[in-house]
């Protein structure tokens, strides 16, 4: 794109980004109807007290805005027009959101509530007042809030039955979270009775609950405290004292575990995930535990536990009933992707799982992968890939018991192993792969991890092209990264997510890093080994070992909004880094980070782009471009269309980069912070996704906007040439979201 052409382009987006901005929010609105702008709280009397504590208790909200009072979405609700009739409209309504539409009897709600929940934290007597501006067709609405009189905490009068239980609450009172001089408040009491009752359940009171406290206060004696009397009865809020019953400690009696007939399972895995003992005192974290343990085996589809006090007596009888899911199936997956070049990408691998090999929780993957690559107007260019994996993982830590292990997860070992066959025009390769390690979760399943003590991986090339050859021997970098080695070492994944559920419909937010080291191990046996002199390394078996470190974090939100929950935001932002040293000069081929694909920059096929500025006009007949580090920001837009089909508009900005350069391209591959505006990539596009609730099948076209490589002549692609030959565009197919 020349100057002027871009200087055109440029003109035309801040055009149209001006008149979306200055566009009507309110042309849909009917004739006695206004947008309900802006909400905005003030306090009176108070600096301190923030406005936010009230905010969410207003009934009606506004548009949420982008920038300042600008929403896109909303101006494209209103270029739909108001004739409901046309298919036009309904479509470009499905897109955008609706204008909320000021209701007068939602504020006087909002002022109620307001004020209820004021008294609620301790301000008696709060008022709320409401001013309405109208400007045009818009509405904002002010709520002035003059906050109540507040009373300290003076005595503090601890009631509580005698006997064992006031032992106990006595033994508690170091914990108890209010006191002489804390400000008076029904928030904070509330707070305390969960605290304590959950206290108590957890030191044998079955059944105990927030009901049997009660509180008083006299706001008489003085004139701004109020003595605060704590009881705890025997009787709960919602009974009379004659059904007053002593509160006493249970004992754990019968535990008895039920699961269906034909369900073929071990007794001594049962027995020891579970926690509750009979004997034992009531402890409401074994019951927790004992259901998190039993819904982790994934064998279950329901895990109930019921429990059931004798009468008479303080003993509680414990039924675990168990009802199976199904025990093994199959996964298919599918990922494909062509550009304007000719080039033609198939991925799809078929998985087999059965959740109860030998009748004790055990999981037995199998997985069989393929990785097709062809140019259709040129059959002769082709990569075939293809490869088997299985893993095989047990609800233990194999060599410790599961009694050591408290909480509500119990780590699971896990041994993988693979093979993958890769024929490609500049060489053949095959790889080898085994793991041994442990993998459980944390925070109530929303932390994950696995550790593997043990990585092993070997690398064998064969039938290298003479002239692939001759050009790696000439690069060192290249060359190492491009040969026979053993591959062994350490590795840890960490991953968190705020939902745990497969599809989220509700706004969540994750997080992943993984980090690898190898080498580190066998370079203390370096003098047992074989020094290579020519190529300067060790070598075990005749081959090398590869010596790095390796780290890669992703962290990702997808808000979730619109009337019905139908409409996200998705962001993702990913950085990775590896480094090699010692016996190594660059990471191994299989380790390097590459971009572009259906998860990826979309504008690109699966490692088409980079390494920063490289020319793309390399070695590989077959795009394999890789590097030492990956940058790359993800943003995608999803809205419904109609029946099951929703749309998506996204953009990625990214690219790979060498970290020591190629000896060849001048340095242009090398990540520097002064070049990296010029070396990113970017690209724009938009999707259609077919959503079966269990299933979403994916299309995406993905177009370039700016291409970093060095040897062509307009980095800029420019509307017109968005859908030319100059290889502008990538079209792939997935399972799933992206991101």
């Amino acid at each position: 794109m020349s100057p002027k052409q871009l200087i055109l382009s440029l003109s035309v987006l801040s055009a149209a980004f001006l008149a979306a901005v200055s566009c009507s929010t309110t042309r849909v609105l009917g004739e006695n109807e206004y947008r309900l702008a802006g909400n905005k709280v003030e306090i009176t009397n108070s600096k301190r007290f923030n406005p936010k504590e009230v905010q969410s208790y207003i009934k009606q909200k506004p548009n949420s805005y982008l920038i300042g009072r600008w929403n896109p979405l909303l101006v494209l609700y209103n270029w739909s027009g108001t004739d409901t009739g046309k298919a036009s409209t309904r479509f470009i309504r499905k897109m955008g959101v609706a204008p909320v539409v000021y209701q007068p009897s939602q504020v006087e709600a909002s002022i109620e509530n307001i004020e209820r929940h004021l008294e609620y934290l301790g301000y008696y007597g709060s008022k709320v007042e409401s001013e309405i501006a109208a400007k045009g067709k818009t509405i904002d609405v002010l709520y002035k809030v003059t906050l109540g009189k507040r009373f300290k905490i003076g005595k503090l009068n601890f009631i509580v039955p005698e006997g064992d239980f006031a032992t106990d609450f006595f033994a508690d009172t170091s914990s108890i979270t209010i006191h002489s001089g804390d400000y008076l408040s029904e928030a904070e009491l509330e707070k305390e009775t969960e605290r304590a009752a959950a206290y108590f359940r957890r030191n044998g009171y079955y059944g105990f609950s927030k009901n049997y406290f009660f509180f008083e206060a006299d706001t008489l004696a003085s004139r701004d405290t109020a003595d605060l009397t704590y009881e705890v009865r025997e009787y709960t809020r919602n009974q009379t004292p004659e059904m007053a019953r002593k509160l006493e400690k249970y004992t754990v009696g019968d535990v008895r575990i039920s699961y269906d007939s034909d369900l073929e399972f071990s007794e001594r895995v049962l027995r020891d995930i579970n926690t509750v003992k009979p004997g034992a005192t009531y402890d409401e974290t074994d019951i927790n535990n004992t259901y998190s343990r039993l819904s982790a085996l994934r064998i279950f589809n329901g895990v109930n536990i019921s429990l059931t006090g004798r009468d008479s007596s303080s003993v509680v009888d414990c039924d675990i009933s168990l009802t199976k899911s199904r025990m093994q199936g199959f996964k298919l997956e599918l990922e494909g992707s062509t550009n304007s070049s000719g080039l033609v990408g198939i991925s799809p691998q078929l998985s087999y799982y059965h959740k109860n090999l030998f009748h004790g929780g055990q999981w037995l993957n199998l997985s069989f992968l393929g990785n097709f690559q062809f140019k259709y107007n040129d059959r002769s260019i082709k990569s075939n890939e293809f490869g088997v994996s299985s893993s095989i993982s047990f609800p233990e830590f194999v060599g410790l018991p599961n009694s050591i292990f408290k909480g509500p997860s119990v780590p699971r070992t896990e041994i993988k192993s693979s093979y993958n066959f890769q024929d490609r025009p500049e060489y053949v390769r095959n790889m080898f792969s085994l793991s041994y390690g442990y993998s459980g979760s944390l925070r109530s399943g929303k932390l994950f991890y696995q550790v593997f003590p043990l990585q092993a991986k070997l690398v064998k090339l064969s039938n290298m092209d003479p002239a692939f050859y001759n050009r790696i021997e000439a690069n060192p970098f290249m060359r190492d990264a491009y040969r026979n080695h053993l591959d062994a070492g350490v590795g840890a994944t960490a991953y968190f997510t705020t939902s745990t559920e497969l599809n989220p419909r509700s706004t969540y937010s994750y997080g992943r890093l993984s980090v690898d080291a190898s080498g580190n191990v066998l370079s203390l046996f370096d003098n047992l080994m074989k020094y290579n002199k020519a190529m300067g390394y060790y070598q075990i078996m005749g081959m090398p070992y590869s010596q790095y470190l390796r780290g890669e974090l992703t962290l990702g939100r997808t808000l979730v909004f619109g009337k019905n929950d139908n409409m996200a935001l998705a962001c993702r932002l990913l950085a990775g880094v590896g480094y090699a040293y010692g016996n190594s000069m660059t990471l191994p081929y299989e380790k390097q980070f590459y971009a572009g694909g259906a998860s990826s920059m979309r504008g690109w096929q699966a490692r088409a782009l980079g390494p920063g500025r490289e020319s793309s006009e390399s070695m590989f007949v077959i795009p394999s471009q890789a590097g030492d580090m990956k940058l790359e920001a993800n943003i995608e837009y999803r809205f419904p269309m109609f029946w099951k089909l929703n749309g998506a508009l996204f953009a990625d900005v990214g690219n790979i980069w060498d970290i020591h350069g190629n000896l060849e391209d001048d340095n242009l591959s090398r990540f520097d912070v002064k070049t990296l505006p010029e070396s990113l990539a970017a690209n724009w596009g938009a999707g259609v996704r077919l959503d079966l609730n269990f299933l979403i099948l994916r299309v995406d076209l993905g177009v370039k906007l700016y291409n970093p490589a060095s040897d062509i002549e307009e980095h800029w692609y420019g509307p017109g040439s968005w859908f030319s030959g100059r290889d502008a565009f990538a079209i792939h197919f997935g399972v799933g979201y992206p991101f």
